[in-house]
């Protein structure tokens, strides 16, 4: 049987998170980031994203299987009420439900914290995270057309949204 915990980010896992986020860099349209960065920043930005928002792990084993966390989803004062939802999984623990356990746990802590609506903004096509926004009740709410350039071709982004809140 194997021992699943989802908890809280620290910024000692920053290597570790890393160690899953780098593939999807280097081989993947999924993130637009074309380099990997340090540890040291990395960290970095994990510990901004933690002074306002969840930043989950999930241990499978004692395995660092992904992460997933929150971030502001527009800069303007405006859409302080709004989140942006992010998830990565290690590719062998991919479709086994994690990713709905980090999304269910995530509009949680956000409803707590007076968010309103929740966003995936996702790179198309990509059809289990596609999947995985249905599944949770989201909603497609438009597709920018070739809007980043990556591995020698034009991506479409889809922007996906919930209301999680009053």
């Amino acid at each position: 049987m194997e021992t699943i915990t989802l908890r809280q980010a620290r910024p000692e896992d920053a290597e570790a998170v890393l160690e899953i986020y780098a593939p999807y860099i280097k081989n993947t349209n999924i993130t637009f980031e074309y380099e990997v960065p340090s540890i040291p920043e990395f960290r970095k930005r994990m510990e901004g994203i933690m002074e306002e928002y969840p930043y989950l792990v999930c241990e499978i084993d004692g395995v660092m299987a992904g992460y997933a966390y929150a971030h502001r989803y527009k800069e303007r004062a405006a859409y302080q009420w709004d989140a942006e939802l992010s998830v990565y999984l290690r590719e062998d623990y991919a479709r086994r439900g994690i990713g709905r356990a980090f999304y269910t746990a995530l509009m949680e802590i956000l409803k707590e914290q007076n968010v309103r609506n929740v966003y995936g903004i996702v790179t198309s096509p990509n059809p289990p995270s596609e999947a995985l926004h249905a599944a949770m009740g989201f909603r497609l709410f438009g597709v920018s057309q070739k809007t980043g350039y990556k591995l020698g071709k034009w991506i479409d982004v889809s922007g996906f949204e919930r209301p999680i809140g009053d």
